[in-house]
């Protein structure tokens, strides 16, 4: 419904500018033409004999715009629909034919080059207020909205406007179209070309500035802007240009948004949070959908508090259904508005009964005062009438004592006249008496409503101071709740990292015991090799000591005569060149065994087999018996 409001209003410009001579009709060949190109832009399958049959009972004369409605919502309008549906529908296409059409009749450039507003500009606030126009024809755009869009304009371009000075510029700019409702575009379009209301703002300055707003209320563009935003593969960080709508968050290589990098979608589901700084990286923040979490760096903290308020503006909006944040805006405006006239009229009808009141006071107040008069000359006449039966009576008793019964009678008849006059004066009195009971009645009304009045302007002051506190309550809840949230979150991660600190030492502590037990181990059986290869040197000390014995006799030389030591002995298998390899061998056994308590090498089994002549069995200690026996050497 919305869309074919704003629809209709591009239409009409389209329709009046093809009114040549502004009497509401438009020849058929023109709606042809006008109809044909918005199928074309519409994209929608042009029907050439519709219009001739919708119409083939008015052939002679033009067609009126209530006449055109009918066609133009069966044919058109109602087809639009689906193209918006399918994505195929480009409004902005739509409002550029209309604008076109418009824009050559109504539309003068100063040949000059002195217009502050290019064609795209002039367009783009054409756009504009056709957006914030009310929905009524001849469209116009009210003060507040020609305030609001003025408003947003300069702060764009960091500029500032006294409310005073823009109503004095509103109400000339009424003045001088003699109107009093609101501006039509035109009259719109001159007030920025004019420059009146932009303090000397360079053309490019301001065309920077209507494209900011067309994009914010146009296109709801929420916010846009440079962010850092962290890969979702390669976890790096890069600048992108992001471009915040109500229903998704895209970003771009550049600001000229031409290579689309991405799209974020947007739901009732997702939410943004502050994340602390870390890598090197501040300021920053990550939005959380389903399926991804996504995260960014700003420049400052007022970006990143920009951002984050303006992401969950937008989920607000889908989460309450909402397709435009300044749709819904204007909305409110408009039923601010309506509400501030509804009060206007009530309180004038409020003034309006009270001044009735008042005249009708002032009434009765002019009654009584004609009442209080007519009392008055009531007794005047009174007095005057008993002062002259009075003098008639004393007349006619000095005069005629002889009508005196007549006399009486006529006192009779006075006396009950002057009775009636007594009962007609007390209810003249008694309705005195209750008019001023009404009076003050109504002055205690009166009273009371000024005290009702007083009441309720206080009432509503208790009202507004509580309204406030109570929203600087809810600020710093809110505030108290955001750093919970991050006592809550850090406190968390702490846990986590002390958890995992505590794995790791109880990991490490049964590494430890195992190598401790394992040492033990390798300890005991080095005691226990210590201790054998103690008894193997100990006993390989014996076997040195009894083959030195023997190395000693049998070393000593021969001299002629002396005879050859009988086979006898016990050393028949002597061999000369086995006692040099042995006197080797018991060389290294003696150095081996000087070493200390080390183990002894795998050869000093074998070094003991050459000792013993290559026999298996160990060689047996020498005994003091067998050192007696030994024969001494010869001298």
């Amino acid at each position: 419904m919305a869309l074919r409001k704003e629809l209709l209003k591009s239409i009409w410009y389209a329709f009046t500018a093809l009114d040549v001579e502004k009497s509401g009709k438009v020849s058929k060949s023109q709606l042809k033409v006008l109809s044909h190109n918005l199928y074309t832009v519409l994209h929608i399958p042009h029907d050439p004999v519709a219009l001739e049959e919708h119409f083939r009972d008015d052939d002679d004369g033009p067609v009126s715009s209530q006449g055109y409605m009918p066609y133009l919502n069966k044919y058109i309008l109602d087809k639009a629909w689906w193209q918006v549906e399918e994505g195929a529908f480009v409004k902005e296409h739509f409002d550029e034919l209309c604008w076109t059409l418009t824009a050559k009749k109504n539309y003068r450039v100063d040949s000059n080059g002195n217009s502050m507003l290019s064609n795209e500009d002039a367009f783009r606030l054409w756009c504009l207020f056709n957006f914030l126009s009310e929905d009524k024809y001849p469209l116009i755009m009210v003060p507040d909205e020609v305030e609001y869009l003025l408003k947003k304009v300069l702060s764009s371009m960091s500029l500032e406007v006294g409310l005073g000075e823009l109503e004095e510029l509103l109400a000339q700019e009424a003045q001088a179209a003699q109107t009093t409702g609101g501006l039509s575009v035109w009259q719109f379009l001159e007030l920025f070309n004019s420059g009146r209301c932009l303090r000397g703002v360079g053309r490019d300055t301001l065309s920077m500035a209507i494209h900011e707003v067309y994009q914010e209320l146009i296109q709801d563009v929420l916010k846009q802007g440079y962010l850092w935003k962290r890969g979702h593969l390669r976890r790096n960080w890069a600048e992108r240009w992001f471009q915040l709508q109500p229903s998704s968050l895209c970003y771009f290589g550049s600001e000229e948004c031409k290579e689309k990098r991405g799209t974020i979608p947007l739901d009732a589901q997702c939410c943004v949070e502050v994340l602390p700084d870390r890598e090197g990286k501040r300021c920053m923040f990550c939005v959380k959908t389903a399926s991804r979490t996504y995260e960014m760096s700003a420049s400052d903290t007022r970006q990143r508090q920009e951002w984050t308020a303006a992401i969950q503006t937008a989920i607000r909006l889908q989460a309450e259904g909402k397709m435009s944040l300044h749709k819904d805006l204007k909305q409110k405006r408009r039923e601010q508005r309506e509400q501030r006239e509804r009060r206007r009229a009530a309180k004038e009808e409020e003034l309006l009964r009270l001044q009735q009141l008042q005249e009708e006071k002032e009434r009765k107040l002019q009654e009584l005062e004609l009442l209080q008069e007519a009392q008055r000359q009531a007794e005047c006449l009174l007095q005057e009438e008993e002062e002259r039966r009075r003098s008639q009576h004393r007349e006619l008793q000095q005069a005629l004592e002889g009508q005196l019964r007549q006399a009486e009678q006529a006192r009779a008849s006075m006396q009950a006249e002057m009775e009636l006059k007594k009962e007609e004066a007390a209810r003249q009195r008694q309705r005195i008496q209750e008019l001023e009971e009404m009076q003050q009645r109504l002055e205690e009304a009166l009273h009371l409503e000024v005290k009702a009045r007083r009441d309720e302007e206080a009432v509503r002051l208790a009202q507004t101071r509580l309204l406030e506190e109570e929203e600087e309550k809810l600020k710093q809840l809110l505030q108290l709740k955001e750093e919970q949230e991050r006592y809550i979150e850090r406190a968390q991660q702490e846990k986590q990292e002390l958890q995992q600190e505590m794995a790791l030492q109880s990991r490490s502590l049964q590494q430890a015991q195992l190598q401790l037990e394992e040492v033990r181990q390798n300890r005991q059986r080095a005691d226990e090799d210590v201790e054998a290869a103690q008894q193997k040197l100990r006993q390989a000390s014996t076997n040195v000591k009894h083959w030195n014995v023997q190395m000693n006799r049998l070393m000593h030389p021969i001299e002629p005569g002396d005879k050859r030591p009988t086979t006898s002995s016990s050393f028949t298998g002597f061999q000369p060149h086995l006692l040099a390899r042995r006197d080797s061998s018991l060389k290294r056994l003696t150095r081996w065994g000087s070493q200390g308590n080390r183990t002894p090498s795998p050869s000093s089994s074998e070094q003991q087999k050459s000792l013993n002549g290559g026999d298996e069995a160990p060689i047996s200690a020498s005994t003091p018996q067998e050192d007696k026996l030994d024969p001494a050497p010869e001298n």
